[in-house]
């Protein structure tokens, strides 16, 4: 495969603008359902640890159901290796059509388990079956869908044509919190908590008959034909893959520069903003929702116009623009919330020397803290307030210093909120403070760097590798990086937060790999915009 040719694809130039536009209906629609899916069981996984776990500990209840969310991560790669082989051996709209099968049913079958009351251990074993075929349809989706929709573009146009399917990741987030929300508002909490939990995924089984009925109508890509006639299919694609020294160093790039920057921008920008904003800004959660939904509208011209730009000056120096812009702007831009948001809690971490002090410090993400200084620290990065650590012999009590005053013993963290406040320390946000332009001029910075990789980033995973491997060099290390990398940055931002005391330094994870992806992408990653798709 070459990296510049500028003969024209006979296969998909052949392909009528109608026949196109059902193709991109049908895989975004898929994509959405794929996404709405998963993210209705991540929006809700807090309510399965007294549902489908055992009840004589609530908190092991919802770290075990949360574990359950995130098996569905660690399988991604396994269902991409899968699905991926299949792809490149029986066809694309095949296994188009299975993955999305699976998923739905999957989802569906969320919504009509039976509780632990009521089957007692078979109900978390049936949640995390379940769990685990969601992320293996997720596996072989994200990645196919790409390859299927990039094989049916127009010539000249791929980027923009296919830029629409990134789109759906945020699209499926704000449908599934929408209807989140409104479930919540018109059911008490027993209700939603009994019954009105299940709706959503109910609701799965409506998409997926509109999803199925698109995706049957679909012929196989123009692409996998030309391989069947010519009988130049891989009998064993992902063995071809990791012996080809040029498709194996394309999918370390794809794993650690698109994929890997990609889903960490996609966290910072989507997901972190709006965690940040409330726990650290301590703006209202509706305020805080608000201003990340202005930013997420934005997103959807923004990533088209990216799309766009890469096919008139290229993918790669679009896609690495959206690398540096992130790695150089994303910690300045979330210091910068705080003074916009909360002007008094900027002034207290300014003024207000706060040290934590005491023994057996250490912290897990994945686990309940089990000391008062890890209770502790948890506390006061939950509150937004930065601290210093300092580790005293075993033995030694707790203890806080906020300012000048003495220090007081933080065996209780609730009871430390009077202390903090008594030295100026605001609890929430003033309304009438919160510069909510500068605040949504700031979220804008991320979603722009988010928009530079998205937008071309569809077409580019199809077009490093060539057509024989290609569902299989797509699809494993874009899941093993964005499943893995990705899915792990909530825990590492949490884990570095309670570490330094401080809410931006887990940022440092996403900056760091940003700057190693643009290295990387700078020093190894071609140019694609013209390739054959058919080679």
């Amino acid at each position: 495969m070459t990296d510049a040719t500028p003969a024209v694809s006979a296969a998909t130039s052949a392909e009528s603008p109608r026949l196109q536009r059902q193709v991109a209906v049908a895989a975004c629609f898929g994509t959405f359902l794929e996404w709405y899916d998963f993210l209705t069981f991540a929006t809700l996984a807090t309510y399965f640890g007294p549902l489908f776990f055992p009840p004589e500990n609530p908190v092991a209840g919802l770290l075990a159901s949360l574990a359950t969310f995130g098996a569905g991560m660690v399988v991604r790669p396994l269902g991409a290796a899968l699905f991926g082989s299949l792809g490149d051996r029986i066809g694309r709209r095949r296994v188009f059509i299975v993955t999305i099968v699976l998923m739905g049913i999957a989802t569906v079958g969320v919504g009509l388990l039976p509780t632990y009351a009521q089957v007692g251990l078979l109900a978390p074993a049936l949640l995390l079956a379940l769990r685990l075929l969601q992320g293996l349809s997720v596996g072989g989706e994200i990645g196919g869908s790409a390859v299927y929709l990039t094989e049916h573009a127009p010539n000249g146009r791929r980027g923009l044509f296919t830029s629409v399917l990134q789109l759906m990741g945020p699209l499926g987030m704000m449908a599934s919190a929408a209807q989140v929300v409104l479930l919540q508002s018109w059911l008490s909490e027993s209700d939603f908590a009994t019954w009105g939990w299940r709706v959503p995924f109910l609701v799965s089984a409506l998409l997926l008959a509109v999803s199925l009925k698109s995706r049957v109508a679909l012929h196989e890509s123009p692409v996998f034909r030309q391989l069947q006639e010519k009988k130049a299919l891989s009998a064993t694609p992902l063995r071809d893959c990791f012996r080809d020294r040029t498709t194996l160093a394309r999918m370390g790039v794809l794993a650690l520069c698109i994929s890997a920057g990609g889903s960490l921008l996609f966290f910072s920008a989507q997901v972190y903003t709006t965690v940040f904003l409330k726990s650290v800004v301590k703006l209202e959660a509706k305020t805080a929702s608000q201003l990340v939904m202005v930013a997420t509208v934005a997103l959807f011209p923004l990533t088209l116009a990216a799309g766009a730009l890469s096919d008139r000056i290229g993918r790669r120096p679009v896609l690495l623009a959206g690398l540096l812009v992130g790695a150089l702007t994303l910690l300045p831009v979330f210091q910068a919330f705080i003074p916009a948001g909360n002007p008094a809690m900027a002034r207290f971490q300014r003024d207000v020397p706060v040290v934590l002090a005491g023994s057996d410090c250490s912290y897990s993400p994945f686990a309940t803290p089990a000391s008062d200084c890890a209770r502790a620290q948890e506390w006061l990065v939950k509150q937004g307030v930065a601290y210093t650590r300092r580790d005293q012999p075993a033995g030694t009590p707790t203890s806080l210093q906020v300012g000048a005053a003495a220090p007081v013993a933080a065996h209780d963290a609730a009871a430390l909120a009077p202390v903090l406040e008594a030295a100026g320390w605001p609890g929430r946000a003033d309304p009438a403070q919160v510069d909510r332009l500068t605040l949504v001029l700031l979220l804008l910075v991320p979603i722009v760097a988010v928009a530079l990789i998205t937008g071309p980033q569809t077409a580019v995973l199809a077009e490093l590798f060539p057509a024989r491997t290609r569902y299989s060099a797509v699809a494993l290390p874009h899941n093993l990086s964005a499943g893995w990398i990705g899915g792990l940055s909530p825990f590492v931002v949490t884990l570095l937060n309670v570490r330094y005391g401080d809410g931006t330094a887990g940022l440092w994870y996403p900056v760091l790999l940003l700057g190693v992806a643009f290295l990387v992408g700078l020093r190894f990653l071609p140019e694609t915009k013209q390739v054959r798709l058919e080679d």
